[in-house]
């Protein structure tokens, strides 16, 4: 009597009241090792979601300017890690069902051509931060350089109009060059008619006005051999047209060559993923892109007026063939100066 009539289990035994039976291994029975660990992993994700957000309230109350930086950061990591994982689902399905990269959907293509591009720009960031400490200094430079050192993941908005802008007025000091370069190589043409198309088409882009398709398929034999073809023409043009595919030119002739050939190629296996999904199935953010990447600069055009360009990209692009990858890159000056027709022309 003034005992508790509670039966506490025992180790390696059992005991029984007149209620029934307790069993001493019950405590054995339902513990779960995973679960605990599960329920213990997830209250540490909770207090860190927690802690986190405490600290972007903070950031955003005291520090705005750098709570925008830091935003932006934590977005493009994001952004970033859905881009890998996008890409490796399709580099599996295409290991599983053998699909060919030309005859993937165009978005699929278009989404390795990109991610492949940010990790190359992103492997010298990677390099400079192994030492120890280096992450600071790197930081700070990120934040002086975020056009030469960030990819676009990590650019604001306003940024990213910004940079494109930048870049292509970049590649825009090389269009003229491109077109003189096309104008003292027509000296060399044997063709009488083929020279004189030639030239005419350098001065009508030079006086302003926008060619139309027929212009450039009459002289695109030129462009296939010599002079112009790919393995051809002289190192000089060619560095120019590196800076329409933002490649470095600082490398040797021949090395400039197979990596332009190559990027035009890609670019033509792009065009013809987008006759097979429809051009009309791009969205404005997707038109604009094609119309950057291909040469042209969107920021002051409609989205209708991009699509009228890629249009007649398009009906250029799938008429050509491998071997004539650098009348593709060339167009990239000749169907883009004069777009779109201004009144003054």
């Amino acid at each position: 009597r003034g005992r508790s009539s509670v039966h506490w289990p025992v180790w390696g035994g059992s005991e029984t009241d007149g209620g029934g039976q307790i069993n001493s291994l019950w405590f054995v029975r339902h513990y779960s090792p995973s679960q605990a660990r599960h329920g213990i992993g997830r209250s540490v994700v909770s207090g860190l979601k927690w802690a986190n957000e405490k600290y972007e309230r903070f950031l955003q109350r005291r520090f705005p300017r750098f709570y925008v930086i830091y935003h932006t950061f934590m977005r493009g990591f994001r952004l970033l890690f859905q881009d890998g994982k996008e890409v490796r689902r399709i580099v599996a399905r295409m290991l599983s069902e053998r699909i060919e990269h030309q005859n993937l959907p165009y978005r699929d293509m278009e989404k390795i051509r990109l991610v492949r591009r940010d990790l190359i720009k992103a492997i010298p960031l990677v390099i400079l931060s192994i030492p120890p400490f280096a992450n600071y200094v790197v930081f700070i430079l990120m934040y002086l350089y975020p056009r030469q050192l960030l990819i676009r993941h990590f650019w604001t908005p306003q940024q990213l109009v910004e940079f494109q802008g930048v870049y292509h007025a970049q590649r825009a000091q090389h269009h003229w060059a491109i077109v003189k370069g096309m104008e003292s190589t027509s000296t060399s043409v044997q063709d009488s008619r083929l020279k004189s198309r030639l030239t005419e088409l350098c001065s009508k882009v030079r006086s302003g006005v926008h060619p139309v398709v027929s212009d450039v398929h009459a002289v695109r034999t030129l462009f296939s051999g010599p002079p112009l073809g790919i393995k051809r023409m002289y190192a000089d043009q060619m560095r120019h047209l590196c800076a329409l595919l933002f490649l470095t030119p600082r490398l040797p002739g021949f090395w400039i060559g197979r990596r332009l050939n190559s990027h035009a190629f890609e670019l033509m296996q792009l065009d013809r993923a987008i006759v097979r999904l429809g051009l009309h199935q791009l969205n404005d953010a997707e038109l604009r892109e094609a119309c950057y990447v291909r040469g042209l600069n969107p920021d002051s055009l409609s989205p209708g007026q991009c699509r009228e360009w890629l249009t007649q990209w398009i009906q250029f692009s799938t008429h050509l063939k491998e071997s004539e990858t650098s009348l593709y890159l060339h167009c990239m000056v000749l169907l883009t100066v004069n777009f779109p027709k201004h009144p003054s022309h």
